[in-house]
Parts: C-alpha cells; sequence; structure tokens
C-alpha cells in the first residue's frame, strides 16, 4: 500500500494545483465556463482514490482507480486545450502537465499490479 500512500500524496497536491489554476483562470484570465471543467476532474482525481482507500474488494478498487484514470485523462486534456488557446503559457502547461503524467502513470501502474495480483 506504499504506493498507495505516494499516490494519495500526489493526487491532493496535484488538486490544490488545479484549485489556484481555477483562481487563476477565472480572476486573471476572466474565464468562467472551461476553468470548471478542469476544476472538477482535476480534484475528483485524489477524491477517487480516496475512496479507493475503503473500496469493499479488490475489483471495487480498480473500479474507483479506473475511475481517478479517466479524470486525470480527462484533466490533460483540458490542459492541453488550455494551453493551445494560450490562456496557460507553454511553460505554465508544462509545469502541471508533468505531474499530471506522473499521476496517470502512478494509477495506471497501481491498476495493473492490482490486477495481476488478482490473477495469480
Amino acid at each position: 500500500m506504499k504506493e498507495n500512500n505516494i499516490i494519495k500524496l500526489k493526487s491532493f497536491d496535484f488538486a490544490i494545483r488545479i484549485v489556484k489554476l481555477n483562481q487563476y483562470l477565472t480572476l486573471d484570465k476572466k474565464e468562467y465556463v472551461l476553468s470548471k471543467q478542469i476544476l472538477r476532474s482535476g480534484t475528483s482525481v485524489g477524491a477517487m482514490v480516496r475512496e479507493s482507500e475503503h473500496a469493499q474488494s479488490k475489483a471495487d478498487f480498480i473500479h474507483k482507480l479506473s475511475i481517478a484514470q479517466k479524470e486525470i485523462n480527462e484533466t490533460i486534456y483540458w490542459l492541453e486545450l488550455f494551453q493551445a488557446t494560450n490562456y496557460l503559457s507553454l511553460q505554465e502547461f508544462e509545469s502541471i502537465n508533468e505531474d499530471a503524467i506522473e499521476i496517470i502513470k502512478l494509477i495506471t501502474s497501481i491498476i495493473k499490479s492490482t490486477k495481476a495480483n488478482i490473477n495469480n
């Protein structure tokens, strides 16, 4: 479960960055619609990771992390869109996108290893 603690911490820290990004987008860039989308998907990653801690079964654990995986993937889409439309500079984008990529890799790894443990 050590790996799960890492994803718990990283997804929480990522959610903080997303909240701050939302504040930047709404206050500085006056962007109110799309910023809500990234706020929802970016913060739900950590929420699903937390839910997975109390999963009722291995299948439920995988299911909850699979939702977190989908949410981080959606968040990456919104980040790419914000960068492509100049709401984020390349440097701003690369900084937060690196964190998102790291999180999706961790979640994918946890899902794969859990599935492998079930099959053994």
